[in-house]
């Protein structure tokens, strides 16, 4: 993704909706497959952040900024919350299981909501292309 901006790119609105699905569908993909997707995206979902959060379209950032407060809100109460866990799976199988029904909906809603958006495209004027 280190390409260099041209002057005046377009960022079609195609293109735009399917980057701001990336964070939402990550949510997804984690909370189906835990381990050992879970733990990379963890890692995997700042990067998409740092990437996505000042896109040219305004939109982009907006969706990804939602579904990282989301993502990142649960796993701030999975941290909270297993700090008193005794190491059992029993708990640790419970928590994954709230975290899904919690995360997952939440994600396909944004999926829908993302789907229903009417997008356009963006026009890069970069002055200091040549």
């Amino acid at each position: 993704m280190t390409e260099e901006i041209k002057a005046n790119q377009v960022v079609t609105g195609g293109r735009a909706r399917s980057i701001a699905r990336w964070f939402s569908i990550g949510n997804i993909v984690s909370m189906i497959i835990p381990f050992p997707l879970g733990i990379f995206w963890f890692g995997a979902s700042m990067v998409v952040y740092a990437m996505n959060r000042h896109h040219p379209n305004a939109l982009v950032g907006h969706y990804t900024q939602i579904a990282a407060y989301q993502f990142y809100s649960v796993l701030g109460l999975v941290v909270v919350v297993a700090t008193f866990y005794d190491p059992n799976l029993v708990d640790w199988l419970v928590t994954w299981a709230l975290c899904a029904i919690i995360l997952i909906p939440l994600s396909v809603y944004n999926l829908m909501k993302i789907n229903r958006e009417q997008w356009k495209d963006v026009k890069i004027e970069n002055e200091d292309a040549s």
